[in-house]
Parts: C-alpha cells; sequence; structure tokens
C-alpha cells in the first residue's frame, strides 16, 4: 500500500475536518493547526501566534511521515486540514512528501452544505480568505 498524504482545502465552515474524518480511521492522524489552539477541549484562537500553529502542524506531519520510516506499517495516510488559500502554503507539505515518499492529494472543500465555520471565524475574514483562493490546475 502506498503512502499518502491528503491536503485538504477551504474556507471555514466547507466540512473540511468532516471529511478528513472519513479518510482516516484515527483523529491523531488529523493534522490542523486549528488543533494548536485547543486548551482542555476549549479553542482558544490568538492571532498572533498564527504562525506558530502552522508550524507546530508541519512538524507533526514530518513527525508521523519519519516514524512511517522506522514501521512502514504506520501513517500511511496522514490527512492535513487547514483552509489552504494559497500554493504557496501548500509547499512545506509537497516537499516533505516527496522527502518521505509519501502520495499528495490536494482536495478543494466547498461550502455547498450551507455549513457554519466552528471557530466563529467573521464573515469579513472568510470573504478576505475567498477572494485570495488560488487554485492550480
Amino acid at each position: 500500500m502506498e503512502k499518502e498524504l491528503f491536503l485538504l482545502r477551504g474556507l471555514p465552515g466547507s466540512g473540511k475536518s468532516t471529511l478528513a474524518k472519513s479518510l482516516v480511521e484515527h483523529d491523531f492522524l488529523i493534522c490542523e493547526a486549528d488543533k494548536y489552539f485547543m486548551t482542555s477541549g476549549e479553542y482558544k484562537f490568538d492571532a498572533t501566534e498564527l504562525k506558530d500553529a502552522h508550524e507546530y502542524c508541519r512538524k507533526m506531519v514530518e513527525t508521523y511521515m519519519q516514524v512511517s520510516l522506522i514501521n512502514d506499517q504506520f501513517y500511511r495516510r496522514i490527512v492535513v486540514s487547514n483552509t489552504f488559500t494559497q500554493k504557496w502554503e501548500m509547499d512545506a507539505y509537497y516537499q516533505l512528501a516527496e522527502k518521505y515518499g509519501y502520495r499528495v492529494y490536494s482536495l478543494i472543500v466547498e461550502n455547498r452544505h450551507g455549513g457554519v465555520n466552528e471557530h466563529g471565524v467573521p464573515q469579513e475574514t472568510v470573504t478576505k480568505m475567498r477572494d485570495r483562493f488560488e487554485i492550480k490546475l
């Protein structure tokens, strides 16, 4: 079985986390910058720590990939669920995938079900994210 990395992209409320749960058996295989802001089961976002949150997510992915080199039965499928509104935001994951032998799937999750973002991102922020969303086909 081939090693796979899924990069789920989309605006807040699109269903990225829901889709992520259907792609892997265990929640710990879902890496999200949002997990950095979880404290005792409560989401506490701090925009000043956003860079740290994304680095935390990237490091989680790399740790899993390193473990897969030691035992190839572990971490064969990893999901990263972040907004990834711009291509460069995924570059580090493409580099990790190449380094550790993962096939990458980039999936755009659209909010066609009227989902509401769980983290209360203001509509003006969501609009800005939508306006800068890059797609490379």
